[in-house]
């Protein structure tokens, strides 16, 4: 290949006489992706552009079959196209049939090539098509040629968003952003919301990409880097900014990178291959999130966030786009869209506002979806090419139980989505009216309703909800939120905060469940292959057994004069129980040394949720003051099911046979021993999986705040006894169904109990 080092200039220059031809959109693209492989001496160039419908169309090709124009397509997140068109990101493969997103069209007759650069063809972060560049033998692309076909990408994107191409697009099919769009995705919570459509990133759309002046682009990127770099030294220099913390350790990273000059160099780069300052700004920005998506050390990724934001900070000023504007207000019903988000960003947003969450990315178990259901918001996720199709303030539906996101809705289904609010409203008006109600069985059996809370947003519910106490607090959620570790102090605040908030109920806190998939960004853990299985919970605990007393410490001290009831997750072994109250004993007498008052009472527990406990039962019953059933990982781990992976999640049933008679063999060892046994895990949150609990001997579980209304309505009019008699039966029948979902469902009806 000849030297590119002038390829994006000279490449650019060309199209510009391009887009400047008369020339009808058919022909100008056919010369557009000819010049593109002379250019970069690529055997094939094509364009796909993105159909209405979420299809990639092949629109123009030099190498390829022609006739396969118009013909050959892809969906978002099929094949490479598809998988760049989803991700955003560009991808760079000397062997393409060897990836295992390879879809082989042959109507094009790419069999031939192995070769493949393919970049996302973006506007302001939206996916509106790709570009792809071919060759038959098989070697790997240079940093400078994908620096070429990115900077033409943002040419084409210019030309598809104008829409030049609307005359070659067969009718209906058009990325047209005003036409109603429906995707379908995973339910993570359920409930419905109305409103408009707020991007979590916000996107600046630079119109002008092609500078006629390099240095009067280069001057002006020089005076607002040094605006941007006042602006920062400003903010560190008022009062308000404390000498240290968080936030002044925030600003000062900002400053740092503010004064990269690497960062600065690759800017004036694209600039002199021909780019404006606002595109070189993009363009660079686009690199360092592509770099940032395969990055998984989580402090480097914040650390790439920060360039991000840096990056949105110098367009704003480049072209005057500011989203606190009246036009960029904040509405009062808010569907936030985003690729991906964190826990913490979620709450930066005014919580009260938020009516729903769509996220392309993400699983049902990660933490920005446990706080989103904390704060009972519909949340959808795996929504792919939601973000590309939303524009902000467009009217939006998500059905957080039919999984579905409708995106500008036509005015008969909003009215009907209108009308399912208000039965919905209604029924909760009906729930509602059940708080206060003692939540009995039909045969006077006593159920104890408890909540799963983590935050401080989640303890207003507890009075709404009439929840008796919470029964899970998960702690670990303060540390995930925060960008340092929570000082020893800021623990017991919170912790004291939350004893006092609950009003005498009881409070049952969950001692620090970190590793796995709940990644802190300033604590470096380990790679591993199954992080699930690894390192985490109570074995990181044990491990840095300093971090462990800091907690203890906290609680006790929190809790001082009145009761503390603890638990420990991801118990594998009696003896980690053994090892973990050594420690708090240890910080009892610390904290009686100097003087602290302990609490009255302490209740020591465990979470049941690995099954080598199921082989220790009575010997774990004896050891704790209480044992709570974790179901989803007892049941990720009992049937070797990914939670969070599609394709086997929902393969296994919740309510069959086998796992049903292991949480009935916990029940009864909870019974003999009489050691207090609860359940808060998903099951106890849907009133089917509620009524095979209390069928099983359970009378205590725990569960998200909104669904205590539909597990009281149900146990009204249950009769555990008789339930239980059928359970029993049909548990210990060996002929009967794997799954008692049916079974359950014909129980309900025939008793006309509401599940």
């Amino acid at each position: 290949m000849r030297d590119l080092s002038a390829g994006p200039r000279v490449l650019l220059k060309r199209l510009r006489e391009l887009m400047a031809e008369p020339l009808e959109p058919q022909e100008r693209l056919d010369r557009i992706v000819s010049q593109i492989a002379s250019n970069m001496v690529a055997e094939v160039c094509s364009v796909y552009v993105l159909r209405s419908d979420g299809v990639l169309e092949l629109y123009a090709t030099e190498g390829l079959n022609k006739d396969s124009v118009h013909l050959a397509q892809l969906k978002m997140g099929q094949g490479l196209v598809g998988t760049i068109a989803a991700s955003a990101q560009p991808l760079s493969l000397s062997d393409a049939q060897a990836h295992p997103a390879f879809r082989y069209l042959p109507e094009t007759g790419e069999e031939i090539y192995h070769s493949f650069l393919g970049v996302p063809i973006l506007r302001a972060g939206r996916s509106l098509g790709v570009l792809v560049v071919q060759n038959k033998a098989q070697r790997n692309y240079r940093e400078d040629e994908l620096e070429a076909l990115e900077t033409t990408a943002m040419v084409m994107a210019e030309m598809i968003a104008t829409g030049e191409l609307k005359k070659i697009t067969r009718p209906g099919l058009e990325l047209d952003l005003t036409r109603p769009v429906t995707i379908e995705g995973d339910s993570y919570s359920e409930g419905i919301g109305l409103g408009y459509v707020v991007l979590h990133e916000p996107r600046i759309v630079v119109t002008n990409l092609l500078n006629e002046d390099t240095d009067t682009e280069l001057r002006r990127l020089a005076e607002a880097i040094g605006s941007l770099r006042l602006s920062i030294d400003d903010m560190l220099s008022r009062r308000e900014v404390s000498m240290e913390g968080e936030h002044r350790e925030v600003l000062e990273t900002y400053r740092m990178f503010a004064h990269d000059q690497g960062w600065v160099r690759r800017m004036e780069e694209a600039i002199r291959n021909g780019l404006t300052a606002e595109a070189a700004v993009e363009k660079v920005q686009s690199d360092t999130k592509a770099r940032m998506i395969r990055l998984t050390d989580p402090y480097l990724r914040e650390r790439m966030h920060d360039f991000d934001d840096l990056a949105n900070r110098l367009l704003r000023q480049l072209t005057g786009f500011s989203p606190h504007s009246a036009e960029h207000g904040f509405p009062t019903d808010a569907i936030i869209f985003a690729r991906a988000m964190g826990a913490a960003e979620l709450l930066d947003y005014p919580r009260e506002n938020i009516r729903g969450l769509v996220l392309e990315d993400g699983a049902v178990t990660s933490h920005v979806v446990i706080v989103a259901r904390a704060m009972g918001i519909a949340v959808v996720g795996q929504a792919t090419g939601a973000v590309a199709l939303a524009e902000n303030g467009d009217a939006v539906i998500i059905d957080g139980d039919d999984a579905a996101v409708h995106i500008r809705p036509v005015p008969d289904l909003q009215k009907a989505y209108e009308e399912k609010v208000k039965l919905r409203a209604r029924r909760q008006e009906q729930f509602r009216a059940l708080r206060d109600v003692e939540p009995v069985t039909l045969d006077g059996e006593a159920i104890h309703l408890h909540m799963n809370a983590g935050l401080m947003v989640d303890l207003p519910q507890l009075e709404e909800s009439g929840a008796e106490g919470i029964g899970l607090f998960r702690t670990e959620l303060q540390f995930m939120i925060a960008s340092t570790m929570p000082k020893g102090e800021e623990q017991e605040a919170f912790y004291r905060n939350v004893l006092r908030q609950s009003g005498g109920r009881p409070v049952t806190f969950r001692t620090l469940d970190i590793g796995g998939d709940k990644v802190l960004s300033y604590f470096r853990g380990h790679d591993e292959e199954n992080p699930a299985l690894g390192w985490r919970a109570i074995r990181l605990s044990l491990d840095r057994p300093g971090l462990l007393r800091i907690q203890l410490r906290a609680l006790l001290k929190a809790a001082s004069g009145g009761e503390l009831r603890m638990m420990l997750p991801m118990v594998t072994q009696v003896d980690e129980i053994r090892a973990a109250r050594e420690l708090m004993q240890k910080e009892v007498q610390h904290i009686s040394k100097f003087g602290h008052q302990l609490p009255k009472k302490l209740q020591f527990g465990a979470m049941l949720e690995v099954p080598a406990l199921l082989w220790q039962l009575d010997e774990l019953m004896q050891e704790v003051d209480f044992v709570s059933v974790g179901s989803n990982d007892l049941f990720q781990f009992t049937m070797a099911v990914d939670r969070g992976n599609a394709r086997v999640a929902d393969r296994f049933d919740v309510l069959s046979r086998p796992f049903l008679k292991i949480l009935r063999d916990i029940a009864r060892a909870g019974q003999r021993n009489n050691t207090p046994v609860t359940l808060c895990g998903e099951m106890a949150g849907k009133p089917l999986g509620a009524m095979a609990l209390i069928g099983l001997g359970y009378r205590s579980v725990s569960m998200s705040p909104t669904a205590i209304g539909p597990i009281k309505a149900m146990l009204l009019g249950l009769n555990a006894g008789k339930l239980r008699a059928l359970m029993d039966a049909t548990l210990d029948d060996p002929k009967a169904p794997t799954s008692m979902r049916e079974t359950l469902k014909n129980f309900a009806a025939t008793h006309n109990i509401s599940v």
